[in-house]
């Protein structure tokens, strides 16, 4: 019997649990209540309210836009229609860099005014003293390292990381670092993949990969790029499970032509 299959709802433990029996955990990015009841009956284990509302819900370039408040919404929205998943929530870029008192509070916010159960932020050393307040207070934290994407204008580019020998001496640290604080678990982006594998086999705590290949403990995907409604990226790591552009462009054309030709509605569907 899976563990994904006999816990009636997932925790942070349970995630520890799943990396000891060696049970790869399935996590993806939801941002309101239909998508997340949804993906919650097929049985997800981790919902992920990720900053990346900033680009696929809102049309901005970057997650830098996206405010703790918006994040706030996002998360309430999933937090209702879930009944047994994880919802880990993105600390929006901005609200934890520079001070870890104002880390600690918007913690805090999230935690009090959504309901969900955990929260997430970018970073290793530079954000320690952060996550180490946040985790002191009680607040189950998520670590992401590799390609952060709050960084991106210090990065330049959304290309692999960690492929120089300095910048994964760094993440390997930092994998220990985040541990060591008290983080349940840490995402991995778009790193090799055996670097991935040496991370992961170093660590207690389980990771997610996204881009960082099929040694990691569990995999996150961005449901727009997995349900194949965005059609512009394409990056190697994504798998495109359904094609919803084509099939929601269809559906609301033979909505259009059937209001034009007068066809819909139809007797049977008036009162």
């Amino acid at each position: 019997m899976s563990i994904h299959k006999e816990v009636k709802k997932v925790t942070t433990n349970t995630l520890l649990k799943m990396k000891a029996a060696g049970e790869p955990i399935s996590m993806i990015t939801a941002y309101d209540f239909s998508f997340a009841k949804i993906f919650d009956a097929a049985g997800i284990d981790v919902i992920l309210v990720g900053d990346s509302a900033s680009n696929v819900m809102a049309g901005h370039e970057t997650t830098l836009p996206i405010t703790l408040e918006q994040m706030m919404y996002h998360a309430q929205s999933v937090v209702r229609g879930i009944n047994r998943c994880l919802v880990v929530v993105d600390l929006p870029f901005g609200t934890y860099q520079s001070n870890s008192d104002i880390a600690l509070a918007s913690a805090i916010r999230i935690m009090k005014e959504t309901g969900a159960h955990s929260i997430k932020l970018e970073g290793g050393a530079e954000v320690m003293d952060s996550i180490k307040k946040i985790v002191a207070a009680g607040i189950p934290v998520m670590g992401h390292l590799g390609l952060t994407p709050q960084s991106i204008y210090k990065f330049g580019t959304y290309t692999v990381r960690a492929k120089e020998e300095t910048e994964a001496d760094k993440l390997r640290s930092d994998a220990l670092l985040l541990q060591e604080a008290g983080c349940f678990a840490i995402v991995l982006e778009k790193i090799p993949a055996q670097l991935a594998k040496e991370v992961s086999e170093s660590l207690q705590i389980p990771t997610i990969g996204i881009g960082a290949g099929m040694h990691c403990n569990g995999q996150v995907l961005v449901m727009h790029d997995m349900l194949g409604i965005n059609t512009e990226f394409k990056p190697r790591f994504l798998r495109q499970y359904l094609n919803m552009y084509e099939q929601v462009t269809t559906a609301v054309q033979q909505y259009i032509s059937d209001v034009k030709q007068r066809q819909f509605p139809n007797a049977e569907e008036q009162y």
